[in-house]
């Protein structure tokens, strides 16, 4: 049976945007005066990496390349504003795409809204990770994810809370049965199914007397559209997450249970979906739970032009609900060294059934591999950061 949102969601939707297009003309005095401000900014990086799982490359001693070229457009008129960053990889990579880009306005210093391509309010944000690589949460869709929609945000002293309304992720093909495009900066559903008409809404308290510890729940309910079937199943997770915000420590803490039931052909599995971003597809497994934690400790130097030594730890385990299928670990130790605005992060990242590290990359995260082992790479990313 077809799952359709009510047109009250609908309603609401239509009512945010005239809001938010008709808030400005409202706020504004006449006789006042501002001039629009637009501030340009990015990053070019450089990797090496050795993978324990590429005998070619451990022969050459590894291999040291172009990773990723970026601009930045942050733009302000009156409490309108702009957010954009625009990514270029190479080819093999998914080449050039938007990892962001919305527009908002700010209501006062505690409330605003955004439209456009913004971050979805699941989990800890913005990264739930300190390492280059991210954390396991990212493979998944799940960390820094982005996708189109609307979003509400309200920060105060005390407590924070988002709500948001996502129509889709990222759309690069508007056809009828089109699937999408898997060049993409963060990971969505993919292949013969598409998300639809998701709703987040996330709540965070701030506790002590410096508001270091925030305690949070995150949950969020949404459509999956097949286009095989032409019918809307549905998905929905549910986040409990902890983050210790210190002056040289910092603590992440979560765990997620996350279902997806997609209703697709009867020759078809339901229990494995199509996940893409950069330029490739691999398969993940429809219902899991997934638990983190990641510690970092800063650490202030003078050596030369290095002013900080940030050291971490970031795991990541998927257990996933089928019986049959092996679940995913994932563990990065690195250190990320300050030199002004040059970045630099070395990591030890291994992986166990992991798409990125070793192994198959089709189905690691999906039914895995009972007889796989830790696999591991040494990766050194340099950049500039303007």
């Amino acid at each position: 049976m077809t799952k359709t949102l009510p047109l009250r969601s609908y309603q609401f939707f239509l009512s945010i945007i005239f809001l938010l297009f008709s808030a400005p003309l409202l706020a504004q005095d006449e006789g006042e005066e501002e001039k629009p401000k637009l501030t340009l900014g990015g990053a070019l990086r450089f990797n090496y990496n050795l993978s324990s799982w590429k005998d070619g490359q451990k022969d050459r001693g590894g291999d040291f390349g172009y990773d990723m070229f970026r601009i930045n457009a942050v733009g302000t008129y009156k409490n309108i504003f702009l957010n954009v960053e625009y990514r270029l990889y190479s080819e093999a990579f998914g080449g050039g795409f938007l990892k962001q880009g919305w527009m908002g306005y700010k209501f006062n210093e505690e409330d605003q809204i955004q439209v456009g391509l913004t971050q979805v309010p699941f989990g800890l944000q913005q990264y739930n990770s300190h390492n280059w690589f991210f954390n396991l949460t990212y493979y998944v869709g799940l960390e820094d994810d982005h996708d189109m929609g609307i979003k509400y945000i309200h920060d105060s002293e005390r407590i924070q809370y988002q709500l948001a309304f996502f129509k889709n992720a990222e759309e690069l093909q508007f056809g009828s049965t089109s699937e999408i495009d898997p060049s993409r900066y963060s990971y969505d559903i993919a292949g013969r199914n598409k998300e639809i008409n998701q709703f987040n809404g996330k709540f965070i308290y701030k506790l002590g007397k410096d508001r270091n510890h925030q305690l949070g729940t995150s949950v969020q309910y949404g459509g999956i559209y097949n286009l095989d079937t032409k019918e809307t199943g549905d998905h929905h997770g549910f986040a409990f997450h902890y983050e210790y915000l210190g002056e040289k420590w910092n603590v992440k803490a979560q765990g997620m249970i996350v279902d997806h039931n997609p209703i697709t052909p009867d020759t078809i599995s339901d229990n494995v979906l199509q996940f893409g971003a950069y330029g490739g597809t691999y398969g993940v497994a429809a219902d899991f739970n997934l638990y983190s934690l990641a510690v970092s400790r800063s650490i202030p130097v003078e050596i030369g032009p290095i002013s900080n030594l940030e050291f971490y730890n970031d795991f990541g385990f998927m257990d996933k609900a089928e019986d049959d299928f092996e679940d995913s670990f994932m563990n990065v130790t690195g250190v990320l060294i300050t030199a002004g605005k040059v970045y630099t992060y070395i990591d030890y990242a291994a992986g166990y059934n992991h798409s990125w590290l070793g192994g198959n990359y089709v189905d690691d995260f999906s039914a895995g591999n009972p007889d796989a082992k830790w696999e591991a790479r040494f990766n050194i990313n340099i950049g500039y950061y303007f």
